[in-house]
């Protein structure tokens, strides 16, 4: 689904998404019944005391925890105008490099950023977008004064029920600021290629209750200690309202992915060490008599890939990864993203009818 505003530009990121079979239910609506909670904290009875507003030992409340972290993170944030779509980004460092999602530049070069620090847009140009994780950075052609890089926080502490602000440029309407919670994390999605989509499929996104709209793609999702903690990407559709926004279910890329992949493109111009398991196969879905996805047929193996060394060739259909079912080339992607190279699984297939399995020892995309 598509954004526009009144000069009729395309602001990509609302792109329907598929998810895991254990997230398959947030395409029709998610209750948040059976999330985990923590242990509530020990009251002494005895010595009651007036409560305070959560995060605060002054008394200010929520809201000043809220006008915070708004000043400190909101002039890190940017606007990415290309010739045919606007999104956000993230001030990353002090030399003008800029992080986004690469669905945000698509296949463009150059670029005009609005930063935070006022004056006319500033030219932008591509240093590399990495698809296959939706990350690109893009670096400003002259550095303002005042540009502020942006702090990251740590993903191994992102936990469900922390609030969290989504700030970005949806709808084209700049630095502009919503407000949710982390509603649950290690979620495994697949964008559609649809509307810009790169089809990656990413795992391990940060999933949030923040209203995520067209514009808001690369922007930043933060905590109230004023930290990164994910990049906004895309939002689940509900197709059984016509692919229309299921509200309040978007994900963001983690801020440890986001952090490997851009040191790595403004050390090197690439992704050298993408930490992305790989089979090392080309597939196709297969289904059945009652066109019903039943597994993935291999159609070639990669020379001195995962799978070649395994023993796999083509014709093999590939139905279990590890312990997750295989149906569909998207459910093999996303067991993979589950999975680190390196790390050994075993994969059930069927040859000339015949059940097997083989130890893989998992690549390296």
């Amino acid at each position: 689904m598509d954004g526009s505003v009144t000069r009729g530009r395309v602001h990509r990121l609302l792109l329907p998404v598929t998810a895991a079979f254990a997230t398959v239910a947030l395409l029709a609506g998610c209750s948040g019944s059976g999330a985990s909670h923590s242990s509530p904290a020990q009251v002494n009875a005895a010595a009651p005391k007036k409560a305070e507003a959560p995060g605060r030992a002054d008394g200010h409340g929520l809201q000043a925890d809220y006008e915070r972290v708004i000043k400190d993170v909101l002039p890190s944030v940017v606007q990415i105008d290309a010739a045919n779509s606007l999104g956000s980004g993230i001030v990353y460092d002090a030399q003008g490099h800029i992080v986004t999602n690469a669905h945000v530049v698509g296949g463009e070069k150059t670029f005009k950023v609005s930063t935070a620090t006022g004056g006319g847009a500033i030219g932008a140009r591509l240093v590399a977008a990495y698809p296959e994780q939706d990350l690109a950075v893009i670096k400003l052609d002259s550095v303002p004064n005042g540009l502020k890089p942006a702090r990251f926080g740590d993903s191994a502490k992102v936990a469900m029920g922390q609030i969290v602000l989504a700030m970005g440029s949806p709808l084209g309407l700049s630095s502009s600021v919503t407000q949710g919670i982390v509603s649950a994390t290690g979620r495994t999605v697949t964008e559609s290629r649809a509307g810009g989509g790169t089809g990656a499929t990413i795992g391990n996104m940060v999933q949030t209750s923040a209203a995520i709209n067209p514009g808001n793609s690369g922007g930043a999702l933060v905590n109230l200690d004023s930290e990164i903690i994910g990049i906004p990407t895309l939002a689940a559709t509900d197709p059984d309202m016509g692919g229309s926004a299921a509200a309040g279910i978007g994900f963001a890329i983690p801020a440890s992915m986001v952090k490997t992949v851009t040191d790595q493109i403004i050390r090197s111009g690439k992704v050298t060490d993408s930490g992305r398991a790989a089979l090392g196969v080309t597939g196709r879905t297969v289904v059945d008599s009652h066109y019903q996805p039943v597994g993935v047929a291999v159609v070639e193996v990669k020379g001195g890939g995962a799978a070649d060394k395994a023993g796999l060739r083509a014709g093999d259909i590939l139905t279990r990864l590890g312990d997750t079912d295989i149906s569909t080339i998207t459910s093999l992607s996303e067991a993979l993203a589950a999975d680190r190279p390196g790390q050994t699984v075993q994969v059930t297939y069927t040859r000339g009818g015949s059940v097997k399995t083989a130890q893989v020892t998992l690549g390296e995309i």
